[in-house]
């Protein structure tokens, strides 16, 4: 049942992701006074709709996408004199430049605002001030007390599994990581922690034993901390969120760049039953039993399981913004770069004192469209074969 949640999670994460791609190009291009007669869904035959000014919002049967449909985005399609100052073509370059990238603005946005929330809103594990064991003893060769070993600090203090240290000498604890130095830095000297237990406050005093690392005196009360979700504040999530996002940017460039060497691995893998490399090609459907995996994890707390699971919803959309940028037709990076050709027509035409060339005509480009859709379905269909024949095993 977990699995099921987890793939039906994952759809629907896509399927909006899909729809705020529609909605950006649909926003700019209503701000731009642009006519759009279409908002839908999926592809095939319409299930429901309804029309709201003078565009039809709906949805279709087959949930592999959706479209925004914006007049005149053909120089051959028929328009009426009130509809032709509202076309797409007649708008200027940066204006459709604006409104075809939008789509990958949107899933920038989107991957960047799930990364926040991971770090500010559930957080991410680390060490928290809660005990988890209590040593019976110090000793850090065995696992098994010697029979003349003296009782761990902890254990002489009467700490407990449960306990919640708030404070440490008077300082209350804000994070672990960096606040139980302070007992490590006590070593042979008296601290005082002030512990939370079934509700109740407790002061207790230890004294840390002293252990020899390195040649340094460290103190150790003997004691292991639990391992939780910890939040980070505004400021701090502002800066993790950054970098983990730069860095997921970063290597989904280079991934794209690196895609085509991976595809003879990929045929492998698929026709000839080589072992699946995690970090190859991997499509919906193997991003969708990722997900389900995580879901069915029942070592995994709740917050872990939304913290990995929205971790995959933004890596992917990070990625699928930066696929759809490329230079080719039917991707939303090949209209731009047909709208920046042909402002480079313009304004070599208006720098030689000749009349504006009409815009380049994309019905004469359906052969190459033709061909990159092609490949593009090819290796969709080999990763789905894949993904279903031989599966790749995440180590989540």
């Amino acid at each position: 049942m977990s699995q099921i949640i987890g793939v039906l999670a994952f759809v629907v994460a896509m399927l909006i992701s899909v729809m705020l791609h529609e909605f950006g190009h649909f926003l700019t291009a209503k701000r731009f006074g642009m006519k759009v007669t279409e908002f839908f869904l999926g592809f095939g035959t319409k299930i429901w709709s309804f029309t709201r000014g003078e565009t039809e919002f709906g949805i279709k049967t087959i949930p592999a996408g959706g479209y925004c449909r914006i007049i005149g985005m053909s120089v051959n399609e028929e328009l009426t004199p009130e509809e032709e100052p509202r076309a797409f073509i007649a708008a200027s370059i940066p204006k459709r430049l604006v409104v075809l990238g939008a789509g990958s603005f949107t899933h920038f946005v989107l991957g960047v605002v799930l990364i926040f929330v991971i770090f500010f809103g559930i957080g991410t594990s680390s060490i928290i001030p809660t005990i988890d064991t209590v040593l019976p003893c110090i000793n850090i060769t065995s696992t098994v007390c010697a029979a003349d070993a003296a009782p761990s600090p902890a254990k002489v203090a009467g700490l407990q599994p449960g306990d919640q240290v708030t404070s440490i000498n008077g300082k209350k604890v804000k994070n672990w990581a960096s606040d139980v130095l302070a007992i490590r830095a006590s070593a042979g000297k008296s601290v005082t922690l002030v512990v939370k237990r079934h509700g109740e406050l407790l002061t207790l005093n230890a004294t840390p034993a002293t252990i020899v690392e390195d040649g340094k005196s460290i103190g150790m009360l003997g004691f292991t901390s639990k391992i939780g979700l910890v939040r980070e504040p505004i400021g701090l999530a502002t800066s993790d969120t950054y970098h983990l996002g730069a860095n997921l940017f970063k290597t989904s460039f280079t991934s794209l760049i690196s895609l085509p060497t991976k595809i003879p691995a990929l045929f492998r893998q698929t026709f000839l039953g080589a072992k699946r490399d995690p970090n190859g090609l991997v499509g919906v459907v193997g991003v969708a039993q990722a997900s389900a995996a995580t879901a069915s994890d029942h070592t995994m707390s709740f917050g872990e399981k939304a913290q990995t699971f929205l971790l995959i919803i933004a890596s992917l959309n990070i990625f699928v913004g930066i696929f759809n940028l490329l230079p080719l037709l039917p991707l939303d990076g090949g209209h731009m770069a047909v709208a920046i050709a042909d402002g480079i027509r313009f304004w070599w035409a208006r720098k030689r004192g000749k009349a504006k060339p009409a815009p380049i005509n994309l019905e004469v480009l359906t052969p190459i469209t033709i061909v990159v859709f092609g490949l593009l379905a090819a290796l969709s269909l080999m990763l789905l074969a894949a993904d279903i024949f031989n599966p790749v095993h995440f180590n989540l």
